[in-house]
């Protein structure tokens, strides 16, 4: 997440960092040392970045343990500073846990199954997602699953076309189950490298619907045992502490392995990804920052904390 990229990056996070920048200057002027009402003040800036208020106290425990040993001589950058560090550790991903985009995949075909609400992004993130791998000389199948929003599968076949993809589609109301049967089906005779799923946006209280998701999970896994190999949430960056409801109630339903988080570009709400971390226990895998193809990249913790933090 360098270069163009982590730019882009750092203006999305700009209304988030500015929050709490002006928050962070006012309470611990240059010189000055933490006390207890400049840490609850400190509390209440990564709360209302959507950090939860369960990771935000574990945050301040620790800062108030660091700062207070070492002092704060040079005002809110010190601060700054050790909340980048303690950012930067929560929201780490290893290497096992990064989304496979380059080189041999972990599944001949590589089954990704992409899930969410409407309106997150989905359909978008598959389409960028089959390009991404169309230009690396993967070739990709999407399961157009969506059968119930009309303007879904013309939506896909422009993505498609895009990245030369295949894509297998049914009727209006098919079983979208039977979708992603036939897909990986036809992936496995076209000698495919990767099948993207593309689940219709369903409501994170809709039982039905979460029974649904389930169906396509067996049927995946009744073609291929290892199907699918990574389960993505896609999540809207704007939506707040609504992303972790939604997070819950999905991964119950789906077993998710991740989460592909888009429109950060403009959001004061940055911090949702450090609270999807550590109360979720999964990793963000993708970030989004704009519409473009290239918008979307690998989660890089590292630059995402600097993004957040540094000036």
């Amino acid at each position: 997440m360098l270069g163009k990229f982590f730019d882009k990056v750092k203006e999305g996070l700009a209304k988030t960092r500015t929050a709490m920048t002006e928050t962070i200057a006012a309470v611990v002027p240059i010189g000055t040392r933490l006390d207890d009402d400049a840490i609850d003040e400190i509390e209440a800036a990564l709360i209302g970045a959507d950090m939860g208020l369960q990771t935000s106290t574990e945050i301040v425990d620790e800062l108030r343990i660091r700062l207070r040993g070492e002092g704060v001589e040079d005002g809110p950058a010190g601060v700054m500073r050790v909340l980048e560090e303690q950012v930067s550790a929560i929201v780490a991903l290893d290497e096992d846990s990064a989304l496979a985009l380059d080189g041999e995949l972990p599944g001949k075909p590589y089954v990704i199954l992409i899930v969410g609400v409407n309106g997150a992004g989905k359909t978008t993130t598959a389409g960028k997602l089959a390009k991404r791998y169309a230009d690396t000389g993967k070739k990709v199948v999407i399961a157009a699953c969506d059968t119930f929003r009309a303007a879904a599968i013309p939506q896909l076949e422009v993505w498609a076309e895009r990245a030369g993809a295949d894509i297998v589609r049914a009727q209006h109301g098919a079983d979208p189950a039977a979708v992603a049967f036939d897909a990986l089906d036809a992936a496995k005779a076209r000698r495919a490298d990767v099948v993207l799923v593309d689940t219709a946006g369903r409501l994170h209280n809709k039982v039905n619907l979460m029974e649904e998701l389930k169906k396509i999970r067996r049927s995946l896994a009744k073609h291929d045992a290892g199907a699918p190999h990574e389960t993505l949430l896609v999540l809207d960056g704007t939506s707040g502490q609504n992303a972790l409801m939604q997070a819950r109630e999905f991964n119950q339903a789906t077993e998710l392995t991740g989460f592909a988080l888009t429109k950060l570009d403009g959001t004061a709400k940055g911090g949702i990804v450090v609270a999807l971390r550590r109360e979720m226990d999964l990793p963000v895998k993708l970030i989004g920052v704009g519409e473009g193809v290239d918008d979307l990249q690998p989660f890089d913790g590292t630059a995402f904390a600097k993004a957040l933090f540094a000036e």
